[in-house]
């Protein structure tokens, strides 16, 4: 007898020992009986409950196609985070009056009350390190940082008065990512595939990249499903080998005999879910469905080495390795074959001055050279295929810089830089129903505080959900007694970028 066969009589042999303890007495007084009482708590806190959560039914697929509450102009997300947080100071908000104060002492009214994560003492203020001009019939300005970007100024909305309250990476990424500075909570993209599922069921509806080598602060905790059910937790996918991991079969397990594998171990979990109700039992049917269909549909998806030359001219991208502008182009793909949410990673935005690859005036001009052509393709690629009209790209930090340099332990730095700053940075979004060539919101003649438009944190989360058909303050999941929602207790859609 081959081992295969061992294999496949020994997985058959589990599954039906384990079917047969679901009809023995014994399993009845040892599992059902402390059963009957979560039952009836279950019962009791739901009863405590808001009756408007929107709770899904997870005796179906809970990756089905679901509408929202009303027709949305977006039917996929792609979220651009450059984790590290970009200098808004060199790149969008454009400030001649603070080149003017360059190296002179900060005034003692910036710092009185505040706090922030280096800077020590009395600073120097910092001028842009940038040539600002303006740009497309919108005249936006953008600095010569970004020179292809900014043949795309007439086709986005500038975000100008963003705010957040928390200045470390890991409680800023966390409060950007998923609506609270607190680990637990689900992210964007868990929220957005849980009210809307998936319209390619061989594809996971919520797809995660990373490029810049490292991944953000927070961990994989800013994809993750928190108190959702797992199966709503973004797949972090590859760009060099398997495009998951484990997704490529073991010695000696065949794809026939990998489905029927799935298929005793699936047939265990709903007995399972028939038993206890429990949703992440549901949760793990569709996992471990959704992984075999992967094995077909994910590298096939993933290879970008079929693409057109002037594809891959246009993004500047380069099979094989790991990098922005190949994640910019598989968004495209993803999106393209009905993936409901990409979230782009990159890291290496934490322009300090404590050396040359963190510096303002080095490090910070390399990266915007590694993301200016791939995000002015995707941009372009996806408004040629006419997919534009129907994503909405974001892209953003998690919080801004100051104007003044740092000057760690309240010694200068050998290289220019720029401290975390939370009264004020900007975002873009562009596509699905947002103004073309608008900009909203203002700060002071510094950049140092939003003196117009203010945005903050939650209301870029409810003006996503709004484009995608929700309204926010409904789409909830019932947790711990009450409902919670992406934008917890605030939020406000910004409708002046809404066209």
């Amino acid at each position: 007898m081959s081992k295969y066969k061992n294999i496949e009589m020994r997985l058959l042999r589990e599954a039906n020992e384990e079917t047969l303890r679901y009809i023995t007495r014994r399993h009845f007084l040892l599992d059902c009986v402390t059963g009957l009482g979560a039952a009836a708590m279950g019962s009791f806190l739901a009863s405590c409950g808001s009756s408007s959560a929107k709770q899904l039914d997870f005796s179906a697929d809970p990756m089905a196609p679901r509408a929202p509450h009303f027709p949305g102009r977006a039917k996929s997300v792609i979220y651009l985070h450059m984790a590290g947080a970009p200098s808004q100071l060199e790149l969008f908000d454009y400030k001649p009056d603070l080149q003017k104060l360059h190296n002179q002492l900060c005034p003692q009214s910036l710092l009185e009350g505040k706090k922030f994560a280096f800077i020590r003492g009395v600073p120097k203020m910092l001028g842009p390190q940038a040539v600002f001009a303006q740009h497309g019939e919108s005249r936006a300005w953008i600095s010569d940082h970004l020179p292809h970007f900014a043949t795309m100024a007439d086709d986005v909305s500038f975000l100008k008065a963003v705010q957040t309250d928390q200045f470390n990476h890991g409680p800023a990424q966390l409060l950007m990512q998923t609506g609270s500075a607190r680990l637990g909570r689900p992210s964007i993209g868990s929220w957005v595939t849980y009210g809307l599922g998936t319209e390619n069921s061989n594809l996971p509806g919520f797809v995660v990249l990373t490029s810049g080598g490292k991944t953000p602060d927070a961990g994989k905790s800013v994809w993750g499903s928190g108190f959702l059910p797992s199966v709503y937790q973004g797949v972090q996918c590859r760009t060099k080998g398997d495009p998951v991991l484990f997704l490529t079969d073991p010695e000696g397990m065949d794809r026939n005999l990998r489905k029927q594998s799935i298929e005793a171990i699936n047939d265990i979990n709903r007995q399972e879910y028939e038993s206890f109700g429990d949703p992440e039992t549901v949760a793990r049917i569709a996992q471990y469905e959704l992984a075999y269909k992967m094995q077909i549909s994910v590298p096939d998806v993933m290879d970008i080495n079929k693409e057109p030359a002037y594809i891959h001219e246009m993004y500047g991208t380069q099979p094989g390795k790991e990098s922005f502008a190949n994640n910019c182009l598989l968004a495209r793909k993803l999106v393209e074959k009905g993936v409901r949410f990409v979230q782009l990673y990159d890291w290496g935005w934490d322009s300090h001055g404590t050396d040359e690859n963190l510096a303002i005036d080095y490090g910070f001009r390399n990266k915007c050279r590694e993301i200016d052509r791939p995000i002015t393709a995707l941009l372009k690629d996806l408004k040629q295929r006419g997919l534009l009209d129907e994503t909405l790209v974001v892209w953003g930090g998690e919080f801004g810089r100051t104007p003044m340099q740092e000057n760690r332990d309240g010694k200068d730095t050998p290289y220019l830089g720029r401290d975390h700053h939370v009264e004020a940075f900007t975002m873009w979004m562009a596509g699905a129903g947002i103004k073309k060539g608008f900009t909203w919101g203002e700060t002071d003649e510094i950049g140092y505080a939003a003196v117009k438009g203010k945005v903050a944190i939650n209301d870029i989360h409810a003006t996503i959900l709004q484009q995608l058909g929700f309204d926010h303050e409904k789409l909830t999941y019932q947790f711990q007694g009450r409902p919670f929602r992406l934008t917890d207790v605030g939020g406000h859609v910004i409708t002046p970028i809404l066209g």
